[in-house]
């Protein structure tokens, strides 16, 4: 498979898991990510435009900075490190599977809101891993099925990432009877400023999740958006990394910027996208 053979990422992808490829396939755009695949199978998306494992692990306090930065000197390459935390008793085996797994079609849900730009292939890079990996077909599917309940449920996907709802005002207090804890914790960080994925990193969270969140909360009235942000609207501002000022960030695996392009494809949502063709 070289890259001019693909007409987009997908049918990259199914062409790479054919032949059991083991590297990295970086995309431009904005986003933009890097995509680590392991014998065909995909491993991990990184991309500024949702929270990694690392960020999810470290915000949500599921591992301390601590213990991250312990285990990540006893264990420098990323391919092992998510069994060293299960071996070190950080985290479950099953936890940290679940959390892999989600970061990753987080990771694509995020790539495909904007217009994809082109791709490269590389060697392996070491990457916080799912294990054994998500088969590209099955990540494309729900992918295109993310997009699609978004579309029904809220607006456009790539418009609702950009507002930034604001809480309704209340004269009782801001917790309903039986509002679920997720649904609290998001509305605790709705100010009118942040957008959906400022929140998503601000708790170590899907984007995908808070926008399904944002959306059970309008329905509430607890929270109201514009789902057509404003054209000259400032951009986001969150960290895209766990604890910007965190010395535990600075040993998460970091995005090399992109190499030489190529033409290619991009993600779902667009011409050539994640959800087929």
């Amino acid at each position: 498979m070289t890259a001019p053979e693909a007409r987009n990422v997908p049918a990259l992808l199914l062409g790479l898991r054919e032949e059991g490829f083991s590297g990295t396939v970086r995309v431009s755009g904005h986003p933009g990510g890097t995509i680590h695949l392991r014998n065909g199978l995909v491993g991990a998306v990184e991309t500024p435009g949702a929270p990694t494992v690392t960020s999810a692990l470290l915000t949500s306090g599921r591992i301390g900075d601590e213990d991250w930065l312990a285990a990540c000197a006893a264990e420098p390459d990323a391919d092992r490190l998510g069994g060293h935390l299960v071996a070190a008793g950080l985290i479950g085996a099953a936890e940290r599977e679940v959390v892999c797994a989600a970061a990753v079609f987080d990771g694509a849900f995020a790539m495909a809101l904007s217009p994809p730009g082109s791709w490269e292939l590389s060697d392996r890079e070491p990457a916080l891993l799912a294990e054994p990996g998500v088969e590209p077909r099955q990540l494309t599917e729900e992918t295109s099925r993310r997009m699609a309940l978004l579309a029904r449920s809220g607006g456009a996907p790539s418009e609702l990432t950009r507002v930034r709802p604001a809480a309704v005002a209340s004269s009782g207090p801001r917790r309903p009877g039986g509002l679920a804890r997720r649904h609290q914790d998001v509305l605790d960080h709705v100010n009118g400023r942040r957008t959906p994925r400022d929140i998503a990193f601000a708790l170590g969270r899907g984007l995908y999740a808070v926008l399904l969140d944002l959306i059970r909360l309008e329905a509430l009235n607890l929270v109201r958006w514009d789902v057509k942000a404003a054209p000259d609207s400032r951009p986001s501002t969150a960290p895209r990394a766990a604890g910007a000022d965190s010395p535990a960030a600075a040993a998460a695996p970091k995005v090399v910027p992109l190499p030489k392009r190529r033409p290619g494809g991009g993600f779902p949502g667009h011409d050539g996208g994640l959800r087929g063709g």
